[in-house]
């Protein structure tokens, strides 16, 4: 009796971190913005059905609608995937691929001969275009000149410290924590109506040395755990989502470097104006 109980509790212990591992692999997939075919839908809910029969705690029970919820996003964001693919009208290479390889070689010919439209085109040099064309290698500068015209610095990549931010007058050393908490209530004012706010929205000031500045307190809120960065790739829209506390997860991070260059600031502040 006392065996049969403790493989019961075991079984259920067991089910209980695979439903935690379900939820967190639902949640990475939401924030990271990955592609939501990754997920094997039909095994996770094989799973849970599995799972169901085991639950007599009402944590459990709250543990096993969570999962259902976040799979129910994963199916919706595999709707929305499919949508946007079939509005651009996106055929998979290797569909081709294996298109083209299974059919017979006359029909490719015939195919290619429909289709084919060839470009003829005659050139003469006339007189006129002697003329200019001599003109214009007459005007022409030398070389020596026109390559005294072209001046230019080459430096290497390099990355920035904090200290050398504080260095350049960017931030100081005694406030960086006072504006992070600051830049984070902010931020969670900013998103408290949709949940979240579009990264150059939220990083972008009147001036580029203030957004430069932002966009680097912004880097550490999402690396202290303030902050999650949602990337949609096919709609190429990047967003950030506060987190109502820092989070104290660190599990695996991706770099994900965003281009805050001056004309990239310039773009962003002539599309607010327009």
């Amino acid at each position: 009796m006392i065996k049969s109980m403790s493989k019961k509790i075991s079984s259920v212990k067991k089910a209980r971190e695979d439903l935690q591992r379900i939820i967190e692999t639902c949640k990475s997939v939401e924030a990271k913005g990955l592609d939501p075919y990754l997920v094997d839908v039909e095994d996770l809910i094989r799973a849970i059905r599995e799972y169901f029969p085991n639950w007599e705690k009402i944590e459990d029970l709250c543990l096993d609608t969570e999962a259902l919820n976040h799979i129910a996003s994963i199916v919706k964001m595999q709707g929305e995937w499919v949508k946007n693919r079939a509005t651009a009208l996106y055929r998979d290479p290797f569909l081709i691929e294996e298109k083209i390889l299974g059919l017979p070689l006359e029909e490719i010919v015939e195919i290619f001969l429909e289709s084919w439209r060839p470009i003829v085109e005659f050139e003469q040099l006339t007189i006129n275009s002697f003329s200019e064309a001599l003109r214009y290698w007459s005007e022409l500068p030398p070389l020596s000149e026109r390559w005294q015209r072209i001046s230019f610095t080459k430096t290497d990549l390099q990355t920035v410290t904090h200290e050398d931010v504080v260095k350049e007058g960017f931030l100081s050393s005694e406030s960086f924590f006072e504006d992070l908490e600051s830049l984070w209530r902010e931020l969670k004012e900013a998103a408290s109506v949709k949940g979240r706010v579009e990264y150059w929205d939220f990083i972008g000031s009147d001036t580029y040395e203030e957004t430069v500045k932002r966009a680097y307190l912004t880097s550490f809120l999402i690396t202290y755990g303030y902050a999650i960065l949602e990337i949609r790739h096919l709609e190429e829209e990047t967003f950030i989502l506060p987190n109502e506390k820092p989070s104290e997860k660190r599990g695996e991070s991706i770099s994900f470097p965003i281009s805050i260059n001056f004309e990239e600031w310039v773009k962003w502040r002539e599309g607010r104006k327009a």
